[in-house]
């Protein structure tokens, strides 16, 4: 089951350029193209109206899309406005057209009721719009797992220790013993955790030349059903990171996290991680980018097993520790965000009912 009246992040800016994009959202096929006047982003369904063709295989042309069947094109409002040979168009000669918003370098799609589309329900992430201070590379995986394995593995950090012991784990005991502030609501969570007084993980020494030991924090904000904001970090111990917030002079950096359901047991992961330690070094950007790489790549990898397993054996014999506190959280908002969804798509049938059963005067 998917969530539908919610934003989902098709693709990056950048992946969309003067040829059709096909991507599979919510297991709907969806193609994406710019507009050749005005350049922005519009999303069709990905099938012709005339004989469903792929519209993705199609080519851009001034008045839309134009299908490479037998030519027909489509507007970004999805109406047919051209036939080649034909005059007259059918009214019913269109395929359904998806909101879609191009924000902070992601575009996102929305996949529900497009009544309900509100751009403002959109998550803010100023930091991919200001390279002078957050300098970032745009990461893509495309993950054989289901996306809310890939939500609960990003919320629960105590597997750092264990997937991530090369890069940027570090002693697996550090994490589990780690203080947590946690501050949670109806519809969201965010918690900092601190590792006081740690040894600094391979990607931090790598970063930054830190004196010794440190105070290292990570912090992470979810939003639902599929987006988590990261800021972690860490600073010489002692110098007042937790008692007065002075979190500079040392390793920082920013990640967004945004999952979109491809199908049920597939998903697409979006990531950016933001340099904030020297973020006028290039060199620095891109040897992080490839060390965050490298650690996502070994959660992708866990995860594809974990949903392997699952497809296979079910999960009715599984059990939770004290460790899946914050992953039980995240699933009530999003079985919450689901239920509600449900009402509404019932109350919204059954109003629609009512009006067509009303006698015509």
């Amino acid at each position: 089951m998917f969530i539908l009246n919610t934003w989902y992040i098709a693709a990056w800016g950048s992946e969309i350029t003067d040829k059709p994009f096909a991507r599979r959202i919510c297991n709907q096929p969806v193609v994406l193209f710019r507009d050749q006047q005005t350049k922005k982003i519009a999303a069709l369904e990905d099938k012709c109206c005339h004989r469903a063709a792929p519209l993705s295989m199609g080519v851009v042309v001034e008045a839309g899309l134009q299908c490479g069947y037998h030519g027909v094109v489509h507007d970004c409002a999805g109406r047919c406005v051209h036939i080649p040979g034909q005059d007259k168009i059918p009214a019913r000669a269109k395929v359904r057209a998806y909101p879609v918003v191009e924000k902070n370098e992601f575009i996102w799609i929305w996949m529900g009721d497009p009544e309900l589309a509100d751009e403002s329900l959109i998550v803010d992430y100023p930091f991919n719009d200001d390279h002078a201070h957050w300098p970032h590379h745009q990461g893509f995986y495309h993950i054989k797992a289901g996306y809310m394995l890939m939500v609960d593995n990003l919320m629960d950090l105590t597997h750092l220790g264990y997937v991530h012991g090369s890069t940027i784990g570090g002693n697996p005991l550090t994490h589990v013993e780690a203080l947590m502030d946690v501050t949670k609501t109806d519809d969201s969570i965010k918690y900092v955790r601190w590792m006081l007084d740690s040894v600094p993980p391979p990607t931090y020494l790598a970063a930054v030349p830190f004196k010794g030991r440190v105070d290292r924090w990570q912090e992470f904000e979810f939003s639902p059903p599929s987006n988590v904001l990261q800021w972690s970090g860490a600073v010489d111990a002692g110098t007042g990171a937790r008692e007065n917030g002075k979190r500079t002079g040392g390793f920082s950096l920013r990640i967004f996290h945004g999952l979109t359901p491809e199908t049920e047991n597939t998903c697409f992961y979006f990531y950016a991680p933001a340099n904030g330690y020297r973020p006028e070094d290039e060199a620095a950007t891109a040897a992080l980018m490839d060390h965050i790489s490298e650690a996502f790549l070994e959660d992708k990898l866990i995860c594809e097993g974990q949903q392997a397993r699952l497809d296979e054996l079910g999960d009715g014999a599984l059990v939770d520790i004290v460790s899946d506190a914050t992953r039980v959280q995240l699933r009530r908002i999003v079985r919450r965000m689901a239920e509600a969804e449900a009402r509404q798509n019932e109350a919204r049938a059954l109003e629609k009912a009512q009006r067509v059963a009303v006698p015509q005067v």
